[in-house]
């Protein structure tokens, strides 16, 4: 009888996509959702307007986005305690679209970003620890502590740059060295809205697409370009149309599913060699452009609640984790306790950790070339760079 019950239930889990545990509930195991459709400029057709999410994939998802929720809430803190100092820009609200683009490319993939670094440096593969530490100015940092907040690197991610817009250029670099070497390898280069009018853009634009370049541009329009809205700066906010004779997506930000699968269409499109596609994500940040910035002065309290409530990334993952009976409130209710205690343990080594030694000062600055001896300064006339 028992041998009968199992043959039934596993053949009731194929068919559901259910899988069964202890006493009565069933789990299900993946199902295809509908996500909205892209908007579309010089292509015949977009991204799928189905897609479909494993369990394993939904619970991944959830804990890299809230891991990056409250390791910038935590940053947020230390900032106002005057332990974190100078530039430091937030990616909460915005999160949605690190964690969907990481699922749809791979490892050996190439990432370059603006200053708001924090989320992609976390989804590259570096530790809360040394993100936070690296915020803090600590030997610990992912950069030994003397990059910050807009200067974090890891394998395949190059930062992290504090000039508004040079990044892309150089993304356009590393997929033309991508292109050279014959990998298969592609770049993905985001930019915010507020960089979407600099020239080297369109510089950039013309060269990846002459050359075909495999490079996914990618704007993150959180909607203000520091204090400023996108309606106020831009005679076009159509960002994904910007490149004109190149492709584009536009995609709905918050939706880590629907940037999931418009990453993984662009991804196969440069793969394919047919060159460089944009994609314009549309988001929102619940910080100021900046920790300066209280980000109230130009939008409303309602505004940034409103978003808030209908449209957060976290929270429309959860709801349809819960919904779908892919996961229960108290798995995800525990997952959240180890993320804050994760991230509180993280916080006190970035505030513990010793500062990097003055004799360390000048060292890395050549990956490969023999010491460098700072002559003609005073008191740093000893000082050498060492890699």
């Amino acid at each position: 009888m028992k041998t009968m019950l199992a043959i039934i239930s596993n053949a009731l889990c194929r068919i559901t996509g259910r899988s069964a545990v202890s006493g009565s509930t069933l789990v299900r195991r993946f199902r295809t959702d509908p996500v909205h459709k892209c908007d579309v400029h010089r292509l015949e057709a977009g991204p799928p307007v189905r897609a479909e999410l494993t369990r394993e994939q939904g619970l991944q998802y959830y804990r890299t986005m809230q891991t990056v929720r409250r390791m910038e809430l935590k940053a947020d803190q230390l900032y106002k305690q005057k332990i974190i100092r100078g530039f430091c820009h937030l990616y909460d609200g915005q999160e949605a679209c690190a964690a969907g683009i990481e699922a749809a490319i791979n490892p050996s993939d190439h990432l370059i970003t603006a200053y708001r670094a924090h989320g992609y440096t976390f989804t590259r593969g570096v530790s809360v620890r040394e993100i936070l530490a690296e915020l803090t100015g600590r030997r610990g940092g992912v950069a030994k502590g003397k990059g910050g907040s807009m200067h974090m690197y890891a394998p395949h991610f190059y930062g992290g740059n504090g000039i508004v817009g040079a990044q892309v250029p150089l993304g356009a670099g590393i997929a033309l060295a991508c292109q050279y070497q014959g990998n298969n390898q592609i770049c993905v280069t985001l930019y915010g809205d507020g960089a979407a009018n600099q020239g080297q853009l369109f510089e950039s634009f013309n060269m990846a697409a002459l050359w075909k370049l495999p490079c996914v541009f990618i704007c993150e329009n959180n909607k203000y370009g520091m204090g400023t809205s996108v309606e106020r700066a831009s005679a076009s906010a159509d960002y994904y149309k910007r490149g004109d004779f190149i492709p584009g997506l536009r995609v709905d930000g918050m939706d880590v599913l629907c940037v999931r699968e418009a990453a993984k269409f662009a991804a196969d499109h440069c793969r394919a060699g047919k060159g460089p596609i944009i994609m314009e994500l549309q988001t929102y940040r619940y910080h100021g452009h900046s920790m300066s910035d209280p980000g109230v002065s130009y939008r409303t309290r309602e505004e940034i609640q409103e978003v808030r409530s209908k449209s957060d990334p976290i929270s429309l993952l959860k709801e349809r984790l819960l919904s779908n009976n892919m996961a229960s409130v108290e798995e995800l209710k525990e997952m959240d306790i180890q993320i804050r205690k994760e991230v509180e343990e993280a916080a006190q080594f970035a505030t513990s950790d010793p500062e990097p030694p003055l004799e360390e000062l000048c060292n890395h600055i050549f990956s490969n070339d023999p010491p460098l001896e700072v002559r003609g300064t005073n008191p740093w006339s000893k000082l050498k760079s060492i890699s």
